[in-house]
């Protein structure tokens, strides 16, 4: 075995696999808790759209904050085996989308959340499961 063979030998064991879903979302939350995120909401969305498994919603004090949690976010996923995540809306800071795959992660200021009210837009959006016994009654 020469040394390239080995080398890709020793990376292809060493890979890490992106977490699942549910650990994804616990390191998400862990990442803006330990950030000092402002009333962080997980919205499941399993089953109910198909754009992702969860959201994540929080705020931050300032453009600052919004800004640094943004950016030890995408270098957590990172190291942890996620990949292609995208950022924008990073230049300003008053609201950035992260799409890490299966959750979708929106940072705001406080009155730019209030604005948009993201949550509500979505819990009413999403249908409701319904129960097919009753709803043939």
């Amino acid at each position: 075995m020469n040394e390239t063979d080995l080398e890709e030998r020793i990376i292809a064991t060493h890979t890490q696999s992106p977490p699942a879903p549910k650990q994804l979302l616990e390191l998400i939350v862990q990442s803006l808790d330990d950030d000092k995120a402002i009333d962080i909401v997980d919205i499941d969305l399993a089953g109910k759209s198909t754009i992702a498994d969860a959201m994540v919603v929080a705020s931050g004090a300032s453009v600052r904050q919004v800004g640094a949690m943004a950016e030890h976010l995408r270098e957590r996923l990172k190291a942890t085996g996620v990949k292609g995540v995208s950022i924008e809306g990073a230049k300003n800071c008053d609201w950035v989308l992260i799409d890490a795959g299966d959750i979708i992660v929106h940072l705001f200021r406080p009155e730019v959340r209030d604005f948009y009210n993201i949550e509500k837009l979505w819990s009413e959006a999403l249908p409701e499961p319904c129960d097919l016994n009753a709803a043939q009654s």
